[in-house]
């Protein structure tokens, strides 16, 4: 005979959830929607607790998934590494992000280009800058790449440069160009939009220079730092 439901209550320290008793014995607990259809007197077969019970699993694998959404927005990469170090079962972590998508809470695309737009507006960079943040954020390449179609580098370049020219405006051009050269070297921008970049920041510095300097970076050989 099946063991039968003698008790249903609450728990205290977790108001979602709900202690279940067989034959008046605790047996588990279960989060309140999974045990919605549930009554007092209601046999239970072995078949029934076992997906009870796994229901359960993937319903707090849900709620851990909205807590960790609820700090920013997050990548459905970043979502399953965060789960699997949690070890979720993989079946739960699939049916976990199908349900963030359908309830519009997850959507890479979206957080791809609010990155890049974040980015253009506060720290601008490079496509290959922004390619590696967002690789670092486990986003799909052709999302990647769809986000980058409208980046004007050399517009970005630009902005970069007039956010460091107040640090580098006084040095004479040689170091000028040396140290703004490799800020924006650093911020992913490639030589040839690095080297107009500087020369306008320059010349915008320099109204009253009789004529530009010889525009130009460190040639290729020469050694940059590496991106921060």
């Amino acid at each position: 005979m099946a063991p039968k439901i003698t008790a249903i209550t609450a728990q205290q320290r977790h108001p979602q959830r709900v202690n279940i008793y067989l034959d008046g014995e605790f047996a588990f607990g279960l989060a309140r929607i999974v045990a919605a259809w549930l009554q007092v007197g209601q046999e239970l077969t072995a078949e029934d607790i076992a997906r009870l019970r796994a229901a359960d699993a993937r319903e707090q694998a849900f709620q851990r998934a909205l807590r960790y959404l609820g700090y920013r927005p997050r990548t459905e990469e970043e979502i399953r590494r965060d789960l699997r170090r949690r070890e979720v079962a993989e079946e739960d972590i699939a049916a976990v992000l199908e349900r963030l998508r359908d309830l519009g809470l997850v959507n890479d695309p979206a957080f791809a280009r609010a990155w890049v737009d974040d980015r253009t507006a506060f720290r601008p960079r490079g496509r290959r800058a922004l390619r590696a943040e967002m690789r670092q954020k486990g986003l799909p390449e052709q999302v990647i790449a769809r986000a980058l179609e409208t980046v004007d580098e050399a517009a970005l370049a630009e902005t970069a440069a007039q956010k460091a020219l107040r640090r580098y405006a006084a040095l004479p051009w040689p170091e000028f160009r040396r140290k703004m050269s490799a800020y924006l070297a650093r911020r992913g921008f490639p030589y040839e939009i690095v080297k107009e970049a500087v020369l306008r920041a320059w010349q915008q510095s320099h109204p009253d220079t009789p004529s530009a300097p010889q525009a130009g970076v460190p040639p290729d050989n020469e050694e940059t730092p590496c991106m921060d």
